[in-house]
């Protein structure tokens, strides 16, 4: 096998089909210039962004401690694994976010802490995700994977346009960058050229390739070859499936049953498994280094999804889908929490799929900065004076996690400061960014 054609950046290649290769000791798969003190050949840096809105049960999302002894509030529970590894930041807030209405200004600018405009006009500002995509995503295929489990709601709430609820990335001040709904759509952007449904199997199509590298890489390559192989199979045959079970997730339709037949590739019925595929999909993004800039929004903030696949506390017997998530979020009951830990389940997923994956020395956790936040504390008191943040991994670009960053009652406390510490880790260095001048020290 001629390896020079794997000199720079890795693929496998079939009819109407390139799919990025995960890193492999054989390969210099990466093709980077040195950045700090990374060689060239070392796996980089990827950032992911999760979010989920109308904020958490207002008693249970706290942290206190350090390391293994770090104490969760229930919220977080499902991040307990991952407490040496996750910063909890408390106290950090967006001063442009308290100055609309309780729901699109608080969320447009999540990213940006950028100045919103009413009056159903669309301006906010760049988000830093879409900073870093412009940099690193000169070196992927897809320059930034912007996935969603909740269609854009376009309409106006207290005189300011609903899409500033639906967006947390912004490409530019003007256009916020489109959502992914569809997994098989967003699957068929990562690896596959000409996407149609005539295609075949994008594994099917790279085998061939595959067959081809196997034969000239190390035997703990091969392994880990194999093992994605069987995870790209994976989850084709969990989109196939998807959208069968009949759960009904968002508004409930005036029908029992639809009047029509159901499209073709649709999103997936079962928002338990759409949230699932769409982290698995994120994963294979960065594993095959397709993409290094990911956001998934879990759902809208004024959400209006519906949880029939959680069983409900609060009424036994039933789902938790007597109410939408927005009106749930006012409850702040014992369901509300269930919802808030389904959330927190999905960023654990990911987290323990990436440190599942090795590269080199590090796992890809290590090598991927890991943020959640909501665009509100407490969805039942609306406050946004400080905000939920939680970092996990990204222990390659020299974060430490295992620690409770409280900023409460001092100065200088804008969330924008954290966003250029991660931008600086991520060798992204604007001088300023929204409202914030300086780096958080202590990130």
């Amino acid at each position: 096998m001629n390896t020079s054609r794997f000199s720079r950046r890795a693929f496998l290649r079939g009819s109407g089909v390139s799919m990025a290769l995960p890193w492999m000791e054989s390969l210099n798969v990466w093709g980077d210039e040195p950045r700090r003190h990374r060689p060239a050949s070392e796996a980089p840096m990827r950032l992911c962004v999760t979010f989920s809105g109308n904020g958490f049960q207002s008693k249970e999302w706290w942290a206190r401690g350090e390391g293994k002894a770090m104490e969760l509030g229930r919220v977080l529970e499902p991040l307990r694994d991952f407490r040496e590894r996750l910063l909890f930041v408390s106290g950090l807030y967006h001063e442009e976010a308290r100055k609309g209405n309780i729901h699109s200004s608080q969320t447009g600018n999540m990213l940006s802490g950028a100045p919103i405009a009413s009056g159903g006009e669309i301006r906010s500002g760049t988000s830093f995700d879409q900073l870093i995509a412009q940099t690193h995503g000169r070196s992927t295929k897809v320059p930034s994977l912007v996935l969603a489990c909740e269609k854009s709601n376009p309409s106006v709430h207290k005189n300011y346009s609903m899409l500033y609820s639906s967006h947390i990335s912004w490409s530019s001040p003007s256009t916020p960058t489109p959502l992914e709904l569809y997994p098989a759509l967003a699957f068929d952007r990562l690896f596959k050229d000409e996407a149609s449904p005539a295609d075949q199997s994008v594994l099917d199509a790279v085998l061939a390739d595959a067959k081809d590298l196997r034969r000239g890489i190390s035997s703990s390559d091969q392994r880990k070859l194999d093992e994605y192989l069987d995870s790209v199979r994976e989850v084709e045959r969990r989109i196939e499936g998807a959208g069968k079970r009949g759960e009904l997730q968002g508004w409930r339709p005036t029908l029992q049953k639809p009047n029509m037949p159901r499209p073709a590739d649709g999103i997936p019925q079962d928002i338990a498994e759409h949230m699932r595929l769409m982290c698995d999909i994120l994963v294979l993004g960065f594993q095959t280094d397709s993409t290094r800039v990911s956001t998934l929004k879990l759902n809208n903030d004024h959400s209006a999804l519906r949880f029939p696949n959680l069983p409900s506390l609060q009424q036994p017997g039933h789902g938790i889908d007597y109410m939408i998530h927005h009106l749930l979020s006012h409850s702040d009951g014992e369901d509300y929490l269930r919802v808030n830990q389904l959330f927190m389940e999905q960023v654990a997923y990911i987290a323990r799929r990436l440190d599942a994956i090795r590269e080199g020395e590090r796992s890809l956790l290590d090598n991927t900065v890991l943020m959640h936040c909501s665009s509100m504390m407490a969805g039942a008191k609306h406050n946004n004076d400080e905000l939920p943040i939680v970092v996990i991994g990204g222990k390659g670009a020299g974060i430490r996690g295992g620690r409770v960053l409280d900023y409460r009652g001092k100065p200088e406390r804008q969330l924008c400061r954290l966003f250029l510490s991660l931008m600086d880790r991520m060798d992204v260095r604007p001088n300023t960014f929204g409202d914030a001048k300086q780096l958080l020290e202590e990130v």
